[in-house]
This record gives structure tokens, sequence and C-alpha cells, in this order.
């Protein structure tokens, strides 16, 4: 018996997970194999990520000119690839001014013959600033406030949704209420209404879209936490710590806390898109950033006047916008789809 135990052939042992996602992975075509690969990592998001991060903190060096820089002579001035930039200046009664014509001439032919471009390489606006500057200057001002006031939804938010899942009752009534109430308040009417009153006082302008934007950024933290804390404070490992005689604050420390992180993180991810455009959208308006601060939503209203004739004054700050947010929101889709593995979707 033993010996034709010996003599059967022995059952192939279960392949791992990595050995059969390796084996599914040749099988692919090549441009199916890239596919699988920008499905599985978010590397175009990560670029444009990291591109952002990048021209916010090192704006100053990376910066072609000073953002502020006036000069009237290039005002409207398209951008300096393509086509000589001559047939691109935007005709003026002032622009035949000897002096001007001079100078915009000097300029294209020093263009014509150096490499790299350092100025108007995306053209500049209607008081002659550089546009290229001013996108990236734009990043740091959106990173600076969205962090600042992500930060405060974190806490605010986590800390709401945290108390309202642990202790439930009409702790949980309340807090649940109160989201339900501020949800419905008109946002932008009460911006524009609070931006003007501190406009008119002369207080500092970014510490209020900071404070503006940090009063919708707590909202959907305060819902998920508290799903999450629903969850978790019925568990048998917390429930043994509450047995032990673990003080409430304890328990949320040691044992519930941890378990939000990944929604916390998720939630955050997806938020940051949301809060660039929000911070946008007031500067869009005249309740956001103001000049000379080159803030991308300002950017896109001052083109507004010039958007047939000049268009480059708020399409480069319209696309930065455009794929910053598009990049953050698949980025959170995907860390969503990674922490959560009854949504993952790579096959």
């Amino acid at each position: 018996m033993a010996q034709q135990a010996e003599n059967q052939p022995t059952t192939p042992a279960v392949e791992s997970g990595a050995s059969t996602e390796r084996r599914q992975l040749e099988k692919r075509s090549a441009p199916g194999q890239i596919w699988y690969f920008l499905r599985r990592w978010p590397v175009i998001p990560l670029i444009l990520m990291v591109t952002l991060v990048i021209s916010g903190i090192f704006a100053p060096v990376i910066a072609p000119v000073d953002e502020i820089e006036q000069s009237l002579a290039f005002r409207n001035y398209g951008p300096t690839w393509g086509k000589a930039t001559e047939f691109n200046v935007i005709p003026d009664p002032a622009d035949y001014d000897m002096e001007i014509t001079k100078e915009r001439s000097a300029y294209n032919r020093a263009k014509k013959n150096s490499f790299p471009r350092k100025k108007y390489i995306l053209g500049a606006d209607q008081y002659g600033r550089d546009i290229l500057s001013r996108v990236v200057w734009g990043a740091r001002i959106s990173l600076k406030v969205t962090v600042y006031a992500l930060t405060s939804g974190i806490i605010i938010g986590s800390s709401l949704g945290l108390a309202a899942g642990f202790f439930g009752g009409w702790t949980d009534e309340i807090l649940m209420r109160l989201v339900d109430v501020w949800n419905a308040l008109p946002f932008i009417l009460i911006a524009l209404v609070i931006a003007q009153q501190f406009l008119h006082q002369g207080g500092a302008a970014e510490g209020v879209v900071i404070f503006l934007i940090a009063l919708v950024a707590w909202t959907p933290f305060v819902r998920q936490v508290r799903a999450d804390v629903l969850t978790i404070r019925g568990l048998d490992y917390v429930m043994a710590a509450r047995t032990a005689g673990a003080s409430n604050l304890r328990i949320i420390i040691r044992h519930v806390v941890p378990g939000t992180f990944s929604t916390i993180l998720v939630v955050a991810s997806l938020r940051v898109g949301q809060l660039i455009l929000t911070e946008s959208t007031l500067s869009f308006l005249g309740a956001g950033i103001p000049d000379p601060i080159p803030a991308w939503g300002k950017s896109v209203s001052d083109g507004r006047a010039f958007i047939e004739e000049a268009w480059w004054i708020s399409f480069f700050p319209g696309m930065a916008i455009f794929l910053v947010v598009m990049s953050l929101n698949f980025f959170g889709d995907w860390l969503r789809d990674r922490l959560d593995p009854r949504l993952r979707q790579l096959d």
C-alpha cells in the first residue's frame, strides 16, 4: 500500500496569486499589457500630481519670470511657439507708438534666435504678465489653500464622525442633523457675502479663502467615518477591551481610529480635487484670491473678455485645473479599489 501511494502522481500545488497574475499578463498582447499596467497603477495621475507638488513647492525656481511683472507693450501677446508671434499680436491703437513697436520687434527677433525661450511661452495676459509663470505660481496657491483646508476638514470631520458612530443615541442624531443642515446651505452665496465683507474690512484674502473652503471640507468625513465606527465598535476585540475595563478614550484611540485610516485616506484623496475646484470657482467669481496673486480661477476670469482674440489667457489655467482635478479623482478611485478588495476591477 505504501509503495502504491508513492507511485501515485502527486496533486499539483495551488498556484499563488502572484504566479497566476504573471501568467495572465504573459498571455496578453503588448497593448493589452500596457493597458493592464495603466489600470493597475495610476501612472498618469501620479505624474500630474507630482508635477503639481513640485510646481507648488519650487515655484520661485521653475517660473521663468516674475509672475506679477507687467509689460503693457506685450499685452495679449500670443504664445511663442508655432508661427511668428507678430501675427498673434492683438491690434490696438496704442500699439502704433514707435517705442512699443520697436520693443516688440526686438523681442521677436531675439525670440527666434534663442532657445529655450524664457518669456511668453504660453503667451501674456491683458497686462503683459507671463502666463506660464502665473500658471506655475497658481499651483502653489492651490496647493497651499487646499492643504490647510483639507487638514482642518480631516480633523473636524473625523472627530465628529468618531463621536457620532461610537456614542450613538442623541449624539449621533444631533451630529447627523447638523451635517444635513450644513449641506443644505447655499455655500456659494454665503462665500460671496463673507468674502466681500472681509475684503471691505481689509482682511487677508488668502486666510478668508482657506476659511471658506474649510467650511465645506469636513462634511464628507463625518458620514464615512461614522459608518466605519458603527461596524468597528461591535467587533470582538473592541468588546473585549470594553470588558477589560478600558476607557472610551482608550478604545477610540487604540482600537477604533486605526480601523478608519483607509476610509479617511480615500475620502481625502477624492476630496482634494473638489477643494481645488471650489477654490478656483470662488476665485473666478471674485470671492477668492484677488489680484495680483496668480490663482488659476482668477486667471480664467481675467481672460473672459478676451476669449475670442486671446484665448490663451483662460485656456492654460483652465487646462491646469482640469488636469489636476481629473488626476486626483482617478487616483482617489484607484486608491478606493486597492484598499477595498470587493471593488477591484483589474482583470
